[in-house]
């Protein structure tokens, strides 16, 4: 199983190779198989990038809104028409089931470029601002080079969230994928020049940990975004201040999911499992904390742990399989850990807690797991995991499990099940995060805002909110009479 890329950087239009660059190799976690091999970007190939994006931008910026949504909407076409051989290269790329790349990877994507394709012309506006004989206008004009820098976990998703908003604003980017998932990014910038983006707009290069500081600090960059983990993005954030560079935070999340009792359970056992399963738990807004109150606790859990125990595990490419292998074995190796940590720290593990002893070969399975009769200074309770690991809480009352969710240092997603709407709007209301759900769980349209509080992030992705994220106001005072001076 083979998915070598022509060469490791797409750069003014074509693959670039440098082999002077440290190899990546890009592992499928299903198998531990190496199926491609990369090469990191030298700082030659940095400097590449960033002068082909420097040039081609302001060509770029001074064409219409409405042209350039053409652009990015026959993109959106390319990549519904090649689904399925994108979802397949994602299921490479990452692991994950092909049940969840076809419905849910690469149509993200094309929904992100097809939104920001169609609101161009009216999400870009400025305003007029009548002053008596006087006026002034304003007008939204692209910040220039960004750079956008991916997690592994959605790598085409964040590769078009990045880059559908920071190209209608009239920006260009380079795109770094991350490490684990190298070869998804390199798909999208091709179709992107195949749907007619003009060469230099969009450039993807390899790289690890040496690679992203070569572009954060670069001083003809003017934006960053980040999708990553908490420590890495304080280190990303601290680099671009030194410059006043724009930036975009997409953290890591401890996020609370609370189950009143007047709850449909079934639902909210299927929301807690979406909100900790999908993707092998390898989502940043998981409701991880999933607190039940208490005169349904076994009735709960015993759902779920039925629910949780059919689940089918095994070949990612086999469409019958729901849950696949983690991206790498060092990220195995975390979540086996916390797993131990779990049990030794007094939690109650209801089902799961090891690796399945029916999957064979080299891939980086770990069991879904539930713990019961957690407490909110458990490790496990604490920080981020980011495995199929749910942590189950007993509550009492909605004013103790409102402090007790927003007791964290984390900020991104949260969710509430009730059937009491009222309670559902209000308590959502003091849930200290950015993105909630009411009575669902983990759905991010397009077309809403996603984003974190407190050390989650910073910024908004998706929506006319990220429009905000990608362009500045520029105002222009008009003067319509003599100018009186006092000298």
């Amino acid at each position: 199983m083979k998915a070598q890329p022509i060469a490791s950087h797409f750069i003014d239009g074509e693959y670039v190779e440098d082999t002077d660059g440290t190899v990546i190799e890009s592992l499928y976690p299903a198998t531990g198989e190496v199926i491609a091999r990369l090469h990191a970007a030298t700082p030659a190939i940095v400097e590449k990038a960033i002068a082909a994006a420097k040039r081609a931008q302001p060509e770029w910026a001074a064409m219409s809104p409405t042209a350039r949504g053409r652009i990015l909407k026959r993109a959106a076409d390319i990549m519904r028409e090649r689904n399925r051989e994108l979802s397949e290269l994602e299921t490479l790329d990452t692991g994950k089931p092909i049940q969840e790349t076809i419905v849910a990877d690469p149509t993200s994507g094309a929904d992100s470029f097809e939104f920001f394709g169609g609101i161009a012309a009216a999400g870009l506006n400025g305003s007029y601002i009548p002053l008596g004989q006087d006026f002034a206008y304003t007008k939204r004009v692209p910040l220039g080079v960004c750079v956008g820098i991916g997690a592994w976990n959605y790598p085409q998703q964040i590769a078009c969230w990045k880059g559908a908003p920071a190209l209608i604003c009239g920006n260009a980017m380079v795109f770094k994928p991350s490490e684990n998932t190298p070869l998804g990014a390199l798909k999208i910038a091709e179709i992107l020049m195949e749907a007619g983006l003009p060469k230099g707009l969009y450039n993807v290069i390899q790289g690890d940990r040496t690679t992203g500081p070569l572009l954060v600090n670069h001083r003809d960059v003017a934006k960053v975004s980040l999708t990553g983990s908490v420590p890495t993005g304080r280190k990303v954030a601290a680099a671009a201040a030194g410059s006043l560079k724009h930036v975009t935070m997409e953290l890591g999340g401890k996020s609370p999911l609370i189950v009143f009792d007047d709850a449909d359970i079934d639902s909210a056992v299927g929301g807690a499992m979406l909100g900790n399963f999908y993707s092998t738990g390898q989502v940043c807004s998981n409701g991880t904390r999933v607190f039940v109150q208490r005169s349904i606790k076994e009735t709960f859990l015993s759902r779920l742990k039925a629910r949780t125990e059919n689940m089918v595990i095994g070949d990612p490419m086999d469409e019958a399989t729901q849950i696949g292998p983690m991206v790498s074995f060092d990220q195995r190796q975390k979540v086996m850990s916390y797993i131990e940590k779990g049990k030794a720290e007094g939690a109650t593990l209801i089902t799961g807690g090891g690796i399945p002893n029916h999957v064979t070969g080299e891939g980086y399975y770990v069991q879904p797991t539930v713990f019961a009769d957690v407490t909110d200074e458990m490790t496990i309770a604490r920080e981020e995991i980011f495995g199929p690991v749910m942590c189950v809480l007993d509550f009492d009352d909605e004013a103790e499990v409102i402090a007790r969710a927003n007791g964290t240092e984390l900020g991104l997603s949260g969710g509430v099940f009730t059937s009491d709407l009222t309670r559902g709007h209000r308590v959502a209301d003091q849930l200290e995060a950015g993105t909630l759900w009411i009575n669902t769980y983990n759905l991010c349209p397009v077309e809403i805002p996603f984003g974190g509080s407190k050390q989650s992030g910073f910024g908004r992705e998706n929506s006319l909110a990220a429009l905000e994220h990608y362009s500045e106001l520029k105002t222009i005072y008009v003067g319509m009479g003599k100018v009186e001076a006092p000298y």
